[in-house]
């Protein structure tokens, strides 16, 4: 009996030991600077476009017709909207506040044992300012420009020099920097990928009501920006056994008191980890303080406000997008009325570029990504299948591209997210009839209002 609790002993310490040694490694720079980061994939909204469409990562300019398919071989394009989330930016003058004040409690009070920290205090500085303030980085000039040259591969006959020289291609993007920019990479991305100078004279208009339609709804900024109430479910979750789990790893892990760890404090040092990769492509010693449990946790409590702040938690987050589903469909109403008049469109491509908070009510309103049970504090553990992963949907430079085809039988709809053709919930047809999305639309077409819910 004792020998076999001896030997059970000797086993246990055995692999505390070994776990002990592999987390050593694998919290080493130099082992893990040019790969991708396993927790990537639970990025959330800070997350590349490659982690959602992998193919990229060896061929950026990669496209894959197999997948787009027509119900007729005569249909042809006659119009592309494309709704589009700016491109990989730095963090926010709040968020850079957070990942200093993290940053130095590592400095003065974490143990160097990891070669991690070790890495951190010896070889990282801390090169992110309050000025920076969400600026598009180069990488996100990238996003922007691959994007438009991928596009005019998926849609040839669309974007065109010709289309461009006579002004059927218009440019909208928000006033904020970010996307001022990102709209001035996609123009630069069109300029190669048309090769031709021309594209250079674009003009480009700015419009806050329809690209940040949430600043301007009242209704959603006294229900819920403004609201202390309206974000109780990721308050629970971010106070409860799931972060604090989480949280007391991290506080193990660098050797500090758990009382110095706070939701921010773990928030900003996943945000280290997450920008140093989507930005600089590194994966940073930042990285390795964290495993996929954790990345699962910090990625739900994005989720969650998400989905509580942009989405289905409160009926107004659909409802003030509104202006933005009515502008998109009465142009495709004006574009259908054009063609069907003369079999020309004057507008056959329109790029309006925004925010996550641009598309993620957009998306709800036309009832995507919709999950049976709704997004709690309480049910972590049920819904890690879930359908709403912002992960997935909305990382940088996400799209929405609406497309008009002529077919034999009528005028057909194409929606693609983030350029692979989806099936709007309610229709069987991944090309459905124009007249049949209108149909299914119908009380949102006829009474869609920021006003009334």
């Amino acid at each position: 009996m004792v020998k076999q609790v001896v030997t059970t002993i000797c086993f246990i310490l055995f692999h505390c030991v070994i776990c002990y040694w592999a987390f050593r490694s694998s919290c080493n720079i130099r082992s893990f600077a040019k790969s991708i980061p396993t927790i990537a994939k639970y990025f959330g909204t800070k997350g590349r476009y490659e982690e959602v469409n992998t193919y990229l990562i060896d061929d950026i300019l990669a496209i894959n017709n197999s997948i787009a398919t027509l119900p007729s071989s005569k249909c042809s394009a006659i119009h592309l909207t494309a709704i589009i989330r700016h491109g990989t930016r730095l963090p926010t003058n709040k968020n850079i506040r957070k990942m200093r004040d993290f940053y130095n409690l590592v400095v003065r009070n974490a143990s160097d044992k990891l070669n991690c920290l070790s890495e951190v205090k010896s070889r990282w500085t801390m090169w992110y300012t309050d000025d920076m303030d969400g600026q598009l980085v180069e990488k996100g000039s990238d996003d922007h420009r691959y994007l438009a040259q991928r596009l005019i591969k998926w849609f040839p006959s669309l974007l065109s020099v010709d289309n461009v020289r006579n002004g059927g291609v218009k440019l909208m993007t928000s006033t904020k920097h970010r996307c001022v920019s990102s709209t001035i990479a996609f123009r630069t991305g069109l300029m190669q990928g048309l090769n031709r100078e021309v594209i250079a004279e674009l003009e480009i208009e700015e419009n806050d009501a329809l690209m940040r339609y949430f600043d301007q709804c009242e209704r959603f900024v006294k229900e819920v920006e403004n609201n202390i109430n309206a974000l109780e479910e990721v308050k629970r979750f971010n106070k409860g056994a799931e972060m604090k789990r989480a949280m007391e790893k991290l506080a193990d892990r660098l050797e500090v008191p758990y009382s110095s760890i706070t939701y921010d404090s773990i928030e900003a040092a996943f945000y280290l980890c997450s920008y140093e990769f989507t930005i600089k492509g590194v994966n940073s010693p930042w990285c390795q303080l964290f495993d996929e449990a954790d990345a699962l946790v910090m990625e739900y409590s994005s989720d969650l406000k998400q989905y509580w702040k942009r989405s289905y938690g409160h009926e107004i987050n659909r409802k003030s997008s509104c202006i933005l589903f009515r502008d998109l469909f009465h142009r495709l109403d004006r574009i259908v009325a054009q063609f069907n008049s003369s079999g020309t469109v004057s507008e056959v491509v329109t790029v309006q570029v925004g925010h996550a908070e641009t598309l993620i009510p957009l998306l709800t309103l036309l009832d995507m990504f919709k999950d049976d049970t709704p997004l709690k504090s309480t049910n972590f553990a049920t819904q890690q299948n879930r359908t709403f992963q912002s992960s997935r949907f909305v990382p940088y430079a996400a799209n929405l591209l609406v497309s008009l085809y002529d077919c034999p039988d009528g005028i057909r709809m194409e929606v693609r997210l983030n350029e692979n053709p989806l099936t709007l919930p309610g229709l069987s047809e991944s090309v459905p009839m124009y007249e049949d999305v209108k149909m299914h639309y119908s009380a949102l077409l006829s009474g869609c209002d920021q006003k009334t819910v």
